[in-house]
């Protein structure tokens, strides 16, 4: 909702202010539609070149992202460190093979199903259960683990926030787009530089509107809207480092409790759980 409230604000501030100066809106309205057709539809033509079919499927979804904000909330770290307490628990009280049951079938597992938003999320539930089968195949050494694990988190926080890039890019060129706008309007104007001076003075204000829409989308809409898509994906992507945090710092010797207190200090400070919830809810646990 602050992503809707402060475009309107935006957009009351800009052309509230001109209006109550005494600017005349007529110009505006009237060039307008015609300098968006021209400033959006190579916009959006040039989006559509420099992004591939896949990239482009998920437009509707950064959207979403926008105006939703961040998937995981405070009890969703909380519930994330239980489930990572649990398997470390497991391993270190009845070994790896009691693994099994449970990442070969997550979808059946009861540890899985007392956590359903985990279950249900398919890159944690996979995260979780690759990771955790590589343990059960013996490997150990936490500084590959660590390095395995970091390198796909870093390759998907680059596809998720290639839509970011995206939007971006197309914030950079609107203002140039905005110009090709208005020189369009120059040039029709020249070809009617006979008219009297006031038809003229109206349909150069006409053409300077396309350089004001291309510079206001640009730093007023896209440009924000492109940090924001890219500030939520990078605060959800903590959600999936914690996994790497916990479970490396369980291989490096950690006791499950010590291995979670490690994740915990490394959630982003206003999500980040106290020790005594963290505590509770793992206390509440029964691995069997």
């Amino acid at each position: 909702m602050l992503l809707i409230g402060g475009l309107v604000f935006l957009l009351v501030c800009v052309f509230g202010s001109f209006a109550a100066s005494g600017g005349s809106l007529v110009p505006l309205v009237e060039s307008m539609p015609f300098e968006l057709i021209t400033i959006l539809g190579a916009g959006i033509g040039t989006f559509v070149m420099a992004n591939s079919m896949s990239d482009l499927k998920h437009v509707p979804g950064a959207f979403k992202t926008a105006v939703k904000g961040p998937s995981f909330g405070r009890q969703d770290y909380i519930d994330l460190l239980g489930l990572l307490f649990f398997f470390t628990r497991l391993i270190q009280t009845q070994g790896v093979v009691a693994l099994e049951s449970h990442i070969e079938t997550p979808m059946e597992s009861t540890a899985f199903s007392a956590y359903p938003k985990i279950r249900d999320n398919a890159r944690a539930r996979n995260m979780i259960c690759d990771y955790l089968r590589m343990m059960s195949m013996n490997m150990d050494d936490a500084f590959q683990f660590d390095e395995v694990m970091s390198r796909e988190l870093s390759k998907n926080l680059k596809e998720d926030t290639h839509i970011a890039h995206g939007f971006q890019t197309l914030a950079d060129a609107l203002p140039a787009l905005g110009i090709v706008a208005a020189v369009l309007g120059v040039i029709k104007t020249m070809g009617s530089i006979s008219k009297p001076p006031e038809v003229l003075g109206e349909m150069i204000a006409g053409a300077l509107v396309g350089t004001f829409l291309g510079v206001l989308l640009a730093y007023g809409m896209v440009g924000p809207l492109a940090l924001r898509i890219r500030s939520v994906v990078e605060e959800d992507a903590r959600y999936y480092d914690l996994i790497r945090v916990v479970l490396v710092s369980y291989l490096q010797g950690n006791v499950p409790q010590v291995s979670v207190e490690i994740g915990r200090k490394d959630i982003p400070v206003p999500l980040m759980p106290s020790f005594e919830e963290v505590d509770t809810a793992i206390s509440e646990l029964s691995i069997g």
